[in-house]
């Protein structure tokens, strides 16, 4: 006998299925990437130090960089010199080298973003604009929140062997925040 009651089961409908995930592509070409931008904009800080320290490749020397810093308002000029020519040539290296990335990123940040405010915004197009500032905050701005990739000075010290966003985002913030103190001083 049946029974007028059978109750038939609709098949549930299930949820898709995850997508899997694709297996993480290997970073060689990512590190060498990472590898080239800092070699480039590294040492093109470097470069920009040593005009600024040494007088070399043109560059006016501490006491030639001293006036143009009292000249755009620095107190200190000579000072403001060998702070700017340290940070740039120290921390284009650090880039370079791939050593302590997050600090010397942030340092590039830090004293691109006062070449910007003294460069002034009228223009973004070179020779008066700021375009070449801006790619060189940029790319120091990234390589400080990406790492520097496998082919790097980082890989052998145990607390940057694998990098961090929080560290990049923190020594970021830090060179933004010693940035806007001295255009603080600045008159």
């Amino acid at each position: 006998m049946t029974s007028p009651s059978v109750t038939t089961t609709k098949p549930q409908a299930t949820a898709p299925a995850a997508m899997p995930r694709p297996a993480a592509l290997p970073t060689g070409g990512q590190d060498a990437g990472l590898l080239l931008l800092r070699i480039v904009l590294g040492l093109t800080m470097a470069a920009h130090g040593a005009q600024k320290l040494f007088g070399w490749f043109g560059g006016g020397g501490i006491s030639g960089t001293g006036q143009f810093f009292t000249a755009s308002g620095y107190p200190a000029g000579d000072a403001m010199a060998v702070l700017a020519g340290l940070t740039e040539t120290l921390g284009g290296l650090g880039l370079a080298a791939g050593l302590l990335t997050p600090l010397a990123g942030a340092a590039v940040v830090g004293t691109m973003i006062n070449a910007i405010a003294v460069h002034g915004a009228d223009s973004f197009f070179a020779p008066a604009g700021i375009e070449y500032e801006l790619l060189l905050t940029a790319g120091a701005a990234a390589l400080t929140l990406t790492g520097p990739g496998a082919y790097a000075a980082d890989r052998f010290l145990p607390v940057l062997r694998a990098h961090r966003l929080a560290h990049g985002a923190l020594a970021l913030a830090l060179g933004v925040v010693l940035a806007a103190a001295t255009l603080v001083v600045r008159n």
